[in-house]
């Protein structure tokens, strides 16, 4: 169907903007030239070479992915520079070593002695070491070792110390910045989280130990603040498509999102007063439930209409006042469900349709598994 106006496509599909993509990905590079400090995007949202390719400029270099499976993919395909930014699971040291052994940098992240001492476990050959990341937590409540207790300080000594192991740098995911509304709050997160990394970083510098550091979200790098340009790094990842979620949170407009989910109106249910449509949760997720007054997505140009629940392959659409008028859409209408999580839905497909001002012009396949 290349070629074709994106209409003609099967549903449900994964529709993507690329001119959206390119747009977005430049004004990224765009801020942290701006700032002095290197971008290195996160692969997870899209999954893709295309993409990946745009992320970074065409260079190929300085990615970072959470799942072997990708770091795997991208290697194969000429990427390097590959940050696994995921606490390294005893069960994959052995592929982790066979990537650092054949790449000029594979990187990995831990917050954990057990860890560690696996890392010593498994020298790497011909003299190579291990790269490696602290994962720090400042104030995001996921993986990471607390930034202000000792055991922090101590854990980044001890990769110093370990044998054939490098301390590469400290990493930090200001996730925490996906509750916030508005660019004020957005920023007063990043400066918290900026402030405990270099805090931290002042406390590795006492000891002797120097080192690269990173922070990341979406919503701190799309509204970066100035104590930014003193990390070595950041690592967003999901500007590149966007999200309703990413519009709530005040990261970007609708306009910037570059995903969209075609589907079709299969029946009329005027007994529940729905539209029954085939993009179920295998089409678009349950992420976002509950959170968007039209359901679990929103339906453009149809801010009436609500997508009210979904089964594997269908949808319930009902409208969220007012009656229901059935000859505005007839079976086989195409609806455009604007995604809640762009990271969520994309997992969903297997093939994303890349279109450009509504045509289609490629597809792009992303890698999947872990």
């Amino acid at each position: 169907m290349e070629g074709g106006p994106i209409s003609s496509l099967y549903t449900p599909a994964l529709v993507v903007d690329v001119d959206i993509v390119k747009s977005n990905a430049e004004r990224m590079r765009e801020r942290c030239k701006k700032l002095g400090v290197q971008l290195r995007p996160h692969m997870k949202t899209h999954k893709t070479l295309e993409c990946a390719d745009i992320m970074t400029g065409g260079s190929r270099r300085c990615i970072v992915v959470s799942t072997l499976a990708e770091a795997s993919f991208y290697a194969d395909n000429g990427f390097d520079d590959i940050l696994y930014a995921y606490s390294v699971p005893l069960d994959k040291v052995e592929r982790c070593a066979a990537l650092s052994e054949r790449l000029n940098l594979f990187q990995v992240l831990l917050d954990h002695r057990d860890a560690l001492e696996q890392l010593r476990k498994k020298p790497l050959k011909n003299g190579r070491k291990w790269h490696v990341w602290l994962k720090l937590d400042c104030g995001n409540g996921r993986a990471g070792v607390l930034h202000s207790e000792p055991e922090a300080l101590e854990l980044a000594q001890a990769i110093t110390e370990t044998d054939g192991v490098e301390l590469t740098g400290v990493y930090a995911h200001c996730g925490n910045t996906y509750n916030c509304r508005g660019v004020e709050q957005i920023q007063g997160v990043a400066q918290e989280t900026t402030t405990f990394t270099l805090m931290f970083m002042d406390k590795l510098k006492t000891v002797g130990i120097t080192c690269k550091s990173s922070i990341g979200s979406t919503p701190s790098c799309s509204h970066p603040i100035k104590d930014m340009g003193q990390l070595s790094e950041v690592h967003p990842g999901n500007y590149a498509f966007y999200d309703v979620q990413q519009s709530m949170i005040g990261s970007c407009s609708l306009e910037d999102i570059a995903v969209r989910v075609l589907t079709r109106v299969i029946g009329h249910c005027p007994h529940r007063k729905q539209l029954l449509i085939d993009c179920g949760w295998t089409g678009l997720s349950l992420d976002g439930a509950g959170k968007l007054p039209t359901g679990y997505a929103m339906i453009e140009g149809h801010p009436d209409l609500k997508l009210l629940s979904m089964t594997q392959e269908h949808g319930r659409v009902e409208s969220i006042s007012g009656k229901l008028d059935y000859s505005r859409f007839p079976l086989g209408c195409l609806l455009t469900l604007i995604p809640y999580h762009a990271c969520a839905t994309a997992m969903m497909h297997p093939v994303y349709h890349v279109h450009s001002q509504g045509n289609v012009v490629g597809r792009w396949t992303p890698t999947r598994g872990w």
